[in-house]
């Protein structure tokens, strides 16, 4: 590290196997596999170990720290971090948690290089009530070494970094994981064909797969959220694919108050009609070709009357308020319990 920004540095690190390689590299003045004794009167802490391991290691060396000490981290979980770390540090020990967005897929000491934070975001989430000064002076160490900052809320973080970073890993391990479930054949031209997109995706799933069980993990909550809404979308696409249309379809507005002329049997369809065309009929909500035999059959609602004549092309998507439909594999969709039109 430069002298300019630490007279003395010592790495911790439970392998004596890295406190070894971090010597022969010139990383670190001393290196030593002692979490406590390594903290002993360090004006800095930076925590850089997985998620799971922050409340262990701030365990080890809470009582080792210094009145006045700054402890700072670089996970790409936030909330988490504060929940774990923040109960062991004594009174006077200042805590500001950090995530700089850089890296590759690779770890330990070897990982790095001069440049890995230069034009890169440095995102500081400190609590409530955290020493000011002690924030300007890791804003102020994130400065030197290249980085641009940023002052978030922990958990506005946690959602941000869902979107950004953590879904696009879990993308990348998955789609590598159905790669590999492929038969042999199959892989062995996977491998041979692969684009530069695919090759991206498994440069992404080769990080430490402890480090992302851990993100995913204490990230469950925006996780979740953002995975959710992404299998929306991915399911309209689906959908907007199957039925060749050029734009995945939207719900439709609310229907105009229906007319004298209307018909009398009212249906879930009358209060959310397709987008642009009225229903074909009271109780419709879907009608296409069985792609079995070729055989022409409409799909109906499982409640309300239906029509026994078969419902004009092309089909339409069911509107967001009609019944969910339950998918049938290597055909259509069709409705659950459909009864039988009144004879």
């Amino acid at each position: 590290m430069d002298a300019s920004l630490a007279g003395h540095v010592t790495a911790g690190d439970r392998s004596q196997a890295v406190c070894d390689r971090v010597l022969e590299l010139g990383i670190a003045s001393a290196a030593t596999t002692d979490l406590g004794a390594s903290v002993e009167g360090a004006d800095l802490v930076i925590m850089a170990v997985p998620i799971g391991a922050y409340a262990d290691v701030a365990a080890a060396i809470g009582a080792h720290l210094k009145d006045g000490a700054i402890v700072t981290d670089v996970g790409s979980v936030k909330q988490a971090v504060v929940r774990d770390v923040a109960p062991h540090l004594p009174d006077g020990v200042h805590f500001v948690p950090g995530h700089p967005i850089a890296g590759t897929e690779h770890s330990g000491p070897d990982a790095g290089f001069a440049e890995l934070f230069r034009g890169r975001w440095c995102i500081l989430t400190p609590p409530p009530g955290t020493n000011g000064a002690a924030v300007e002076r890791v804003a102020e160490l994130w400065r030197r070494v290249g980085s641009t900052l940023e002052i978030m809320e922990p958990g506005h973080h946690d959602r941000v970094l869902a979107i950004t970073s953590h879904l696009p890993h879990l993308i990348a391990y998955t789609i590598v994981g159905t790669a590999t479930d492929l038969e042999e054949h199959l892989q062995s031209e996977v491998i041979r064909f692969s684009a530069s997109g695919f090759r991206d995706f498994t440069r992404i799933a080769a990080s430490d797969p402890v480090m992302w069980r851990d993100i995913f993990l204490n990230n469950r909550e925006a996780v979740l959220e953002i995975i959710q809404r992404f299998t929306e979308d991915l399911t309209a696409l689906q959908r907007a694919i199957r039925w060749g249309r050029a734009r995945p379809w939207k719900p439709c507005s609310p229907a105009p108050a229906p007319s004298a002329a209307a018909s009398s049997t009212p249906s879930r369809l009358d209060a959310c009609p397709l987008k642009g065309r009225a229903p074909a009929s009271a109780g419709l909500a879907y009608a296409g070709t069985s792609p079995r035999a070729g055989r022409r059959r409409p799909y109906r609602m499982s409640a309300g009357p239906t029509s026994r004549s078969p419902a004009p092309s092309p089909p339409a998507p069911p509107c967001a308020s009609a019944p969910r439909w339950v998918g049938r594999r290597g055909g259509l969709p069709r409705p659950r319990g459909r009864r039988r039109s009144p004879r």
